[in-house]
């Protein structure tokens, strides 16, 4: 059974939302036959990585940047999953008060180093998240979940 592996840190209640969001996306019952797997970024490992295929990547922006417990994630995960994950699909979505633009080009190019597949536009949110915002997270969910079915 294909498994989508959706590593997240989610500190706020924002992130909380968007986060269940996206699980509901990914969980839609027209898509049959994939399993959801949900890991905190400081507890997903190497074994998560490579045992899924495909990924769903949610974080804050800290001071423009992913979160440290995202950044300790790709740190952890890098090396070990460089060659064995190369073209697997991803989507990934950003939340912050501010600006999430170094969140996001952290996200490129750490991603572009491991060279998976975006499937869709990451998603750059801002303030308190509105129906269209968890919208987009459903989508998300839903279009990576769609990807590896």
């Amino acid at each position: 059974m294909p498994r989508l592996l959706i590593v997240h840190h989610t500190p706020s209640p924002a992130m909380q939302e968007l986060f269940e969001a996206v699980v509901a996306g990914a969980a839609d019952p027209e898509i049959e036959g994939v399993e959801v797997v949900r890991r905190p970024a400081l507890s997903a490992t190497a074994s998560d990585v490579l045992d899924a295929d495909g990924y769903v990547l949610g974080t804050p922006a800290n001071i423009g940047y992913i979160s440290g417990a995202l950044k300790h994630f790709f740190d952890t995960i890098y090396y070990p999953c460089l060659d064995a994950t190369v073209g697997r699909p991803f989507g990934a979505y950003v939340h912050g008060n501010l600006g999430v633009e170094g969140a996001l080009k952290a996200l490129q190019d750490i991603t572009t180093g491991l060279r998976w597949q975006p499937v869709a536009a990451p998603l750059s949110l801002t303030g308190a998240p509105d129906k269209a915002a968890l919208e987009r997270c459903r989508e998300l969910g839903a279009t990576v979940a769609a990807t590896v079915m």
